[in-house]
């Protein structure tokens, strides 16, 4: 794909949109009622399913119980039909294993771990289509299902994606922009504060250019915020709906 044009003359990128465009988000709450919370989303072609279990007794290895806050365990993994290339569902990789790390310390900056001492949350996450930003679809999807759950947080937590692309700043990479080997930056947000709770620079990019490109992925996050918030609310509203005519 060398030569690709990720950024037109007239300003438009591969997929249409203008450089501070997210890509379409859908989401649904609710969506598996085995668990105690569970949301659904997909960012462009990326689609996540997050489940949430707990808080409940913690489980395995009592060595790991924390006396003082919840112990948060996250599980990562791709789907076999999420790439073009049939995958194993192993969790096990050192992918996965490095996305588990990050999502852990994302939601354990972002849960009122205090509140559920010697108890134990798990976060499950998979990717059922990969197209780019699999690790903001995860963690949008995961602060849905923990709303879901009514398992209380600081804030919602918001991920995005912002890169660098002819000397200009562009929102939410997918998969053909992230391919090309450019700057990428990666942010988990706590909006209401501006608290960054997770960040990752892939690639190099050079000082000059670093703050047009955080800001650019921090308006991401918060542009996610306002459909992730819309989206709680609706979920909100049908359940009184429900329950009113009960």
């Amino acid at each position: 794909m060398s030569g690709l044009e990720l950024l037109s003359d007239q300003g438009f990128r591969l997929d249409g949109r203008r450089p501070r465009e997210l890509r379409k988000i859908e989401c649904k709450m609710g969506v598996f009622q085995q668990a105690n919370g569970s949301a659904y989303i997909e960012q462009g072609n990326t689609k996540a399913l997050a489940t949430v279990y707990g808080p409940h007794e913690v489980t395995g290895n009592r060595s790991k119980i924390e006396h003082d806050k919840v112990l948060i365990n996250c599980q990562y993994s791709m789907a076999t039909f999420s790439t073009g290339e049939r995958r194993s569902r192993s969790t096990g990789d050192r992918k996965s294993q490095e996305m588990q790390l990050h999502l852990k310390k994302t939601f354990e900056a972002a849960i009122l771990t205090q509140l559920y001492p010697r108890s134990q949350i798990d976060i499950y996450v998979q990717i059922l289509q990969a197209d780019g930003g699999n690790y903001s679809a995860c963690v949008n999807a995961a602060t849905l299902a923990i709303i879901d759950a009514g398992i209380p947080m600081k804030d919602f937590v918001c991920a995005s994606t912002a890169g660098f692309v002819s000397d200009t700043p562009i929102a939410d990479i997918s998969y053909l922009e992230e391919s090309q080997g450019g700057p990428e930056l990666v942010v988990a947000l706590l909006p209401k504060s501006d608290q960054i709770v997770e960040f990752q620079v892939n690639s190099r990019l050079h000082l000059d250019n670093f703050e047009k490109v955080l800001d650019m992925a921090i308006k991401g996050c918060k542009d996610v915020h306002a459909v992730l918030t819309r989206v709680v609310k609706d979920h909100v509203g049908q359940l009184a709906s429900k329950m009113s005519k009960t």
